[in-house]
């Protein structure tokens, strides 16, 4: 079903400041200039990012200020002459899925509905997940416990799968059709409770909450062809390291950046990207007529894919030479200070 050709599109509010209603677009820069061919998936993985390209079953990778283009692992295995979309994405360290230091990728195959596991520094990899039924289009992990801190995959059938750390699948929930975005709720959104799993299907264009045990619903908004579904964190820019923000691929381009700052006014609500239009909407619980409501906040400069925000909760940045210096210095003045205090 994908990929449309992408359309000349003038680029409104995706580099310039716009209003539109009660706040200023998010505009974006470029990180990753080119990828070497398409890119579709995207992901921080502690140390580096992993990214993927449309039609190619080579991941790659970058440091963290988007340069370094590299080869990630081995090519994926074709299946049945098909490669179709690599879903890619990292581990938490949580419920058996890696380490908060040194996370696992995981990359998801369209053509062959696996999930494929590789080490962090790409020299192994393994057939992690089979059997789901529909080919994979999303991949996120429960990082709240609700759903057992296991992975969840959605599918272009619409399924919804809980996966554990052995790989084993169990069906969760099904929204109808096509569902690819998905992302737990940081807090009560609306009438949704905190911590619950929101999937988007881009085949109804419908936003689905699918509690623990499989119940849904509808959040009673539809659109277009809804691509990428997060929540942003509600501690988003809180640390000021600069790598903060939200990251997209950008079909069939380069990959983009929004700085935290972008997202101060949403903290809490999700945004969605539209593939058709390009858009990207803020979605928030208007109190005053008691149903969730939208805007549109900014404009890709081409087709939207896979996007991630990156918060100061998942970085694991290593210390520079210059900050251990200073740490052991102030450990030297509170050393010092507490014997004055002692003696005296």
């Amino acid at each position: 079903m994908k990929k449309k050709l992408v359309t000349s599109l003038s680029v409104i509010g995706s580099l310039a400041l716009l209003w539109t209603g009660n706040a200023l677009a998010v505009s974006f820069s470029t990180f990753v200039g080119g990828t070497g061919g398409s890119p579709i998936g995207f992901a921080y993985a502690g140390n580096k990012f992993v990214g993927s390209n449309y039609f190619n079953n080579q991941l790659y990778q970058t440091d963290l200020s988007g340069g370094n283009l590299l080869p990630f692992g081995a090519p994926l295995p074709i299946s049945s002459g098909s490669i179709g979309e690599i879903y890619v994405s990292s581990s938490l360290g949580l419920g058996g899925f890696g380490s908060t230091d040194a996370r696992d990728i995981f990359a998801g195959s369209e053509a062959a509905g696996n999930v494929y596991r590789f080490s962090n520094d790409g020299s192994t990899q393994s057939l992690f997940a089979t059997g789901l039924n529909g080919d994979v289009r999303g991949i996120a992990f429960d990082p709240y416990g609700n759903y057992g801190f296991n992975m969840v995959v959605t599918t272009q059938t619409g399924n919804v799968y809980r996966v554990d750390s052995s790989g084993s699948a169990t069906l969760l929930a099904n929204v109808g059709a096509d569902a690819e975005g998905l992302d737990f709720t940081p807090q009560a959104f609306g009438d949704i409770p905190a911590h619950t799993l929101v999937v988007v299907s881009e085949g109804t264009g419908r936003l689905t909450a699918i509690s623990p045990d499989g119940t849904e619903k509808d959040l009673g908004l539809h659109f277009g062809t809804p691509e990428m579904l997060s929540f942003v964190p509600l501690n988003l820019g809180d640390s000021g390291n600069p790598l903060e923000g939200f990251y997209a691929a950008d079909y069939p381009v380069n990959v983009i950046k929004a700085g935290a700052s972008e997202f101060s006014a949403y903290k809490g609500d999700a945004v969605i990207t539209d593939e058709g239009n390009h858009n990207m909407y803020h979605i928030f619980w208007d109190s005053a007529a008691g149903a969730f409501s939208t805007s549109v906040i900014g404009t890709f400069p081409n087709q939207p894919e896979d996007g991630i925000f990156l918060t100061a909760a998942i970085l694991t940045p290593v210390p520079e030479p210059e900050s251990y210096a200073m740490l052991l210095a102030g450990l030297g003045l509170l050393g010092f200070m507490a014997r004055r205090r002692k003696i005296s």
